[in-house]
């Protein structure tokens, strides 16, 4: 079922893989010479989880974390050869555009005089290949698969990166047995669109490349992405690919007329949503804003909410802010009681002691307690905390942003998704003085552009409605003297 790659040995095809495949076979560790110390001071070298032509991949523990990582280690002096040095640079490129929960992150490179480092996500649970290579699995188990997939292409798609060898090889599963995909060393992006609107280069996976690609004649790339996920769903539904021939040529005939029969067991919407993913015309193959309104597709399907903090992916969890709550129109005198209720409900906000607000501040100088900045900007209110988390819903149904709370705490999340992924901004209450109250607000995820301009048009004048204008907020009996 395995179809061979025509390139990618430089790429992350399965940084995270413990087990055997034929792209990476396990072999011996570190020489003792190449083990002596930690690499680069903090990475302690484990295992070679496998190698390609140009690179080997490690395991690793980063001993400042203990946190495990894949160490892909490629020989600059061979792809300098080569010519692959502009392939390396892309690839470093692509994967810190596509951060996603559902694609293995980069976290850092590194290089010396003859070596560069990918330092990667660790992705413990191997390929997905090996699970349908136990047999086919559950309609259930490759929906939700399929549905992290196409999660993850789409998000590609939007950032103008095409994968062009998308197979369960290059999709692994974490421990929780999400979906990871890998492999970037044959991905293109939009800038490299000849004059025609095309892509021409010939590659991809024999059993798992489009009609069009075979043609020769140019191919539009998110579609031949959209080809290879039907190609997937179908091995995951039914054990075996629906394009399959001992005589390679004769197998590229079978994907060029587009033959394939479904199955018995696959349920008539299913079948019709095959296809539609292989259309041999890729003008009227479905998109990937038609797959993400399918029926058979949106059972179950969960929006994957995430944001990048201090460089580092951070998933929304339900758990901190709890359930979403799209506002719904409420009179002023229900709102009233609504208010009324929540005081009796809800728990004290945290105060802020001596040490957090000189915390907050910038040396002695307290005005920065009530200054906006960056990303981040506190107000100062005399309003009740449920008025408060009121007058953030009201901004947020304004925009049409979803809204978690979890006692003094709100999240407003948006739901289209920019180049740092859709815009969240936390917004916590503190008690500063028994009848005031500081809102410190701060943007989670998303493009600062947009931050800047949700701040300027809607929460900061609906905030300030609720600020209490003072020239000096803070006396100084809350900051400890010189002499104490």
């Amino acid at each position: 079922m395995a179809g061979t790659a025509t390139a990618g040995d430089t790429s992350t095809a399965t940084a995270g893989n413990t087990s055997t495949s034929s792209n990476l076979a396990p072999t011996r560790s570190l020489s003792k010479k190449e083990n002596q110390g930690l690499l680069l001071g903090r990475y302690e070298i484990g295992k070679l989880l496998g190698h390609g032509t140009f690179a080997k991949v490690y395991h690793a523990r980063n001993v400042k974390t203990n946190e495990s990582v894949a160490i892909k280690v490629i020989d600059k002096e061979k792809i300098l050869k080569v010519g692959l040095i502009d392939h390396i640079k892309r690839e470093i490129s692509i994967l810190k555009r596509v951060r996603h929960p559902n694609i293995v992150e980069l976290y850092e490179v590194m290089a010396t005089k003859t070596k560069i480092y990918f330092v990667m996500e660790f992705v413990k649970g191997g390929e997905l290949f090996n699970k349908v290579a136990k047999g086919r699995l559950k309609e259930e188990a490759a929906r939700k698969y399929f549905q992290q997939l196409i999660s993850a292409v789409a998000f590609c798609h939007a950032r103008g990166v095409y994968h062009r060898d998308l197979k369960p090889e290059n999709i692994l599963l974490d421990e929780d047995g999400n979906v990871k995909v890998s492999d970037f060393g044959l991905s293109a992006i939009s800038e490299q669109i000849k004059q025609d609107g095309l892509f021409h280069t010939f590659c991809g996976t024999p059993a798992y490349v489009a009609p069009e690609v075979l043609g020769r004649k140019g191919y539009d790339a998110a579609k031949v992405d959209i080809w290879s996920c039907g190609v997937i769903l179908f091995v995951l539904m039914a054990g075996y690919l629906p394009f399959h021939d001992q005589n390679i040529m004769a197998m590229y005939k079978k994907i060029y007329k587009g033959e394939f029969r479904c199955p018995r067991w696959f349920s008539p919407e299913l079948t019709r949503f095959l296809k539609h993913l292989l259309d041999i015309n890729p003008v009227t193959r479905i998109t990937i804003q038609e797959i993400m309104n399918n029926r058979w597709f949106k059972k179950g399907f969960k929006h994957v909410k995430f944001y990048i903090e201090d460089d580092k992916l951070c998933s929304i969890n339900d758990d901190e802010y709890g359930g979403v709550d799209y506002s719904s129109d409420i009179s002023e005198s229900e709102s009233e009681m609504e208010i009324r209720r929540r005081s009796a409900s809800l728990p004290r906000p945290a105060s802020l002691n001596a040490f957090d607000i000189i915390s907050f501040s910038r040396g002695f100088d307290l005005s920065g307690l009530f200054e906006e900045g960056g990303d981040g900007a506190r107000f100062v209110s005399g309003a009740p905390v449920p008025k408060i988390i009121s007058k953030l819903e009201e901004i947020a149904k304004v925009v049409s942003f979803a809204v978690r709370k979890k006692d003094c705490k709100v999240s407003l999340e948006g739901s289209k998704e920019g180049a740092k992924g859709p815009l969240t901004v936390a917004a916590e209450i503190f008690e500063l003085t028994p009848s005031l109250r500081v809102v410190e607000v701060k943007k989670k995820g998303g493009d600062s552009m947009e931050y800047e301009e949700f701040y300027n048009r809607e929460l900061k004048p609906g905030l300030q409605n609720l600020t209490l204008e003072v020239e000096h907020p803070v006396e100084s009996s809350y900051l400890p003297s010189d002499t104490e």
